[in-house]
């Protein structure tokens, strides 16, 4: 079994307590060998950080940080639900990125969870990606993240 909960303390990061969920759903759900998270805005310490659309009311900079705290809290759902370090490797990410009609850089935002994943898991964390730029996203945060993983064994 890996030891994902030792890598983390190594980078000192700790994962989060699970983000209540906004609406009717779960923040995790297994099926086979695989947990999907639902999608997961950066709250810290239950509340949005900022909100707004990316590339005006939000800088690029800015929302790499949300989607990697919105990354964090995917992760801590995958831990409540089956453990950290039962997941063998990390098999895709999609993000939302409320856009500036203007904006085009969502793949540089999502990169905020992508480098996460890989700093955390090495190898296992290379991943399938979408990155997809929308109008709005609920409360008005400026991304959202979804992770699916693989389980060991």
């Amino acid at each position: 079994m890996a030891q994902w909960s030792e890598r983390l303390k190594e980078l000192g990061i700790e994962l989060p307590n699970v983000a209540a969920p906004v609406a009717a759903y779960v923040p995790a759900t297994r099926t086979g060998n695989q947990v999907w998270t639902s999608g997961q805005l950066p709250f810290v310490d239950g509340k949005l950080p900022a909100t707004g659309k990316v590339g005006a009311e939000v800088s690029q900079e800015d929302a790499y940080g949300y989607a990697r705290q919105a990354a964090l809290n995917a992760l801590a759902a995958v831990d409540a639900h089956v453990g950290i370090d039962n997941v063998a490797r990390v098999v895709k990410i999609v993000g939302f990125v409320a856009s500036d009609p203007a904006f085009t850089g969502q793949p540089a935002v999502i990169n905020g969870a992508s480098e996460l994943v890989q700093e955390i898991f090495g190898e296992a964390g290379a991943h399938a990606r979408s990155a997809v730029g929308v109008a709005v996203l609920p409360m008005d945060t400026p991304v959202e993240v979804e992770i699916v993983v693989e389980l060991e064994g």
